[in-house]
């Protein structure tokens, strides 16, 4: 009787460290991302009159393509006068703006990607003068960041209709075909001006204890999920710091911030994406969990960390020329990630450099990625 031996198979590449952690799906309502990858919302001001065309439909499908598992388009304006601050940033209403998205969101999906518009409202950040003319910023308490008089402070009608602005916005996208959607909560516009004692100090119903400052951004949340199917996700982005005001906090204690998180929660919100700067820095006195693990840990819901991921240097501010950073390995971001201190990780500027950037971690590779410059700024690629 012969015997044979069967063939020894070849050496099994096993997966990366970042593969086996940044690579696993991540359920989020109905949809179901193929990583856990999110690339950051970034204002481009590449859509002349507010219309998004064939090239920020290209450069997200672009980003797709490159593995990120989830797009968060940048800012775009909900339909209100008042949520204008800048010059061509998209618009989330009127026919062509949609349209316009509409094809974004088919490119996305095409290159086998998952994308949410964020709806904005700039807020305070509307300066004098701004189109459409004659139109003052919309403020909970008529100031601006530093307090001085700015605006005017909102009405309950001013209130509702910006609520409802933001309802029919997320309609809007569900019915474009896009995957979700982000409230940008944070960095001093409209919804963190109300979060925000030092902006927010009204005595009606929509100011004072955390509560209180909450209501506004509970009202847009429970809108929002009463405008969708209850399985189409709804993120929340919030942040302490604020545009120029880094220091700025909504929350000094991991009391004050579930005080202000619970109505949030509570509200609809599917998951929450906490923005800082450095995401390596623990929030709070008490331990050494970052925004996003605090809030993971408050509210139970899955968050998104972000803050510098695979760069050298922090954020130095939007369009700042000086502003640039090296790669930098993401090991420690990894040891957070499997500890479940966060759900998901979102990049910011290391994907304007290099589309491919996901595709690198997953794989090792992260030494060929391209260094961030402010100067990629001036092109949408």
């Amino acid at each position: 009787m012969t015997t044979t031996t069967p063939a020894t198979a070849g050496p099994t590449e096993l997966p990366s460290r970042a593969a086996r952690l940044l690579g696993r799906p991540l359920a989020l309502g109905d949809v179901t991302l193929a990583n856990r990858m999110v690339m950051a919302p970034m204002t481009r001001r590449f859509s002349p009159g507010g219309v998004p065309g064939g090239d920020v439909a290209a450069y997200y499908a672009r980003r797709a393509a490159g593995g990120v598992g989830l797009i968060i388009t940048e800012g775009t304006y909900v339909a209100r006068d008042a949520a204008e601050a800048y010059d061509n940033v998209p618009y989330f209403h009127g026919e062509e703006a949609l349209a316009g998205w509409a094809r974004v969101a088919e490119r996305v999906h095409e290159a086998g990607g998952r994308i949410m518009p964020q709806l904005w409202h700039t807020g305070v950040a509307r300066p004098d003068g701004a189109a459409p003319l004659g139109v003052p910023a919309d403020t909970p308490s008529g100031t601006d960041l530093d307090g001085r008089p700015h605006g005017k402070e909102m009405t309950r009608a001013d209130i509702d209709a910006v609520v409802g602005a933001f309802a029919r916005a997320a309609a809007d996208a569900e019915r474009a075909g896009f995957d979700g959607v982000e409230l940008h909560g944070a960095h001093g516009y409209l919804i963190d001006t109300f979060l925000w004692h030092g902006t927010n100090r009204r005595t009606d119903a929509y100011g004072g204890d955390h509560a209180s400052r909450a209501r506004f951004a509970a009202e847009i949340v429970s809108a929002v999920r009463a405008a969708v199917s209850p399985g189409f996700p709804v993120v929340f982005r919030l942040s302490q710091w604020k545009a120029d005001h880094y220091d700025a906090r909504l929350a000094e204690t991991p009391q004050e911030l579930e005080r202000l998180l619970a109505p949030l929660a509570a509200a609809g919100v599917d998951a929450f994406h906490a923005s800082t700067r450095r995401y390596w820095l623990p929030e709070f006195e008490d331990g050494d969990l970052n925004l996003a693990g605090w809030t993971k840990k408050l509210t139970g819901k899955p968050t998104i960390t972000v803050g510098s991921v695979g760069l050298d240097q922090e954020f130095r501010g939007a369009r700042n020329s000086a502003d640039h950073a090296g790669v930098t390995g993401i090991e420690p971001l990894l040891d957070r990630l499997e500890r479940d201190e966060f759900d998901a990780v979102a990049i910011g500027r290391a994907l304007i450099s290099d589309a491919e950037w996901p595709a690198k971690a997953l794989t090792d590779r992260l030494h060929e990625a391209v260094p961030y410059h402010a100067s990629q700024l001036g092109t949408l690629v």
